[in-house]
């Protein structure tokens, strides 16, 4: 469980095909507190530590997560936002993530504002995928790439976030551009009474 507050971006320092799965190599400044089986978002994604060497750690990502994902797009060098699980004693600063991520959208607009950014992220209308709580709502929160968000200007495939100053700075928002592919995870509660609505929906038919 993470809670979409990014702790830094890690850097891509290699990338080695196996099969159908993907081991991404980075480096990041706590490589020397992570252990073997610990969890990591990487741009939103939950992945396995499985390895660590010197300052760095490798996670691998399976077919399901490289085709739901940005991940098969980073090439070395590329920096990642990552996040380590939320301690059960902290505060949740963002909104409650799994780290499963639904799809990806592209960046199709950036305007200023005032200081922040505006970005407008566009993803595939798909009616079934809506029904199960793929959608987002005025106010309400958005994964992007990891980070926490709220939503403004929701259409049926897209919606728009403010990014100020220190997120830009200190996230991969600072290398998107229109055209960019990120990761977006839909708000849990959402999916939850998405699904409530249909199974109510269903006893009554």
């Amino acid at each position: 469980m993470f809670s979409g507050i990014v702790e830094e971006m890690a850097i891509l320092t290699g990338i080695e095909q196996e099969q159908e799965n993907i081991h991404f190599t980075l480096r990041c400044s706590f490589t020397d507190e992570l252990k073997i089986d610990q969890s990591i978002a990487h741009n939103g994604v939950c992945l396995t530590v499985v390895r660590i060497k010197d300052d760095t750690y490798t996670v691998t990502a399976m077919k399901e997560t490289l085709k739901r994902s940005n991940l098969g797009l980073l090439q070395v060098g590329d920096r990642v936002n990552i996040e380590r699980s939320m301690l059960m004693n902290g505060r949740l600063d963002g909104h409650i993530v799994q780290g499963h991520v639904d799809q990806t959208a592209k960046c199709i607009n950036m305007e200023d504002a005032d200081g922040s950014t505006y970005f407008t992220f566009e993803y595939p209308y798909n009616r079934e995928m809506m029904q199960r709580g793929y959608f987002t709502v005025d106010k309400g929160s958005v994964t992007v790439n990891g980070v926490s968000l709220t939503v403004c200007e929701p259409t049926a495939n897209s919606f728009k976030v403010a990014i100020i100053p220190y997120t830009r700075t200190n996230t991969n928002f600072a290398y998107i551009t229109i055209g960019t592919v990120v990761n977006l995870e839909f708000d849990i509660l959402g999916k939850y009474i998405a699904r409530l609505n249909s199974l109510s929906t269903q006893t009554q038919g």
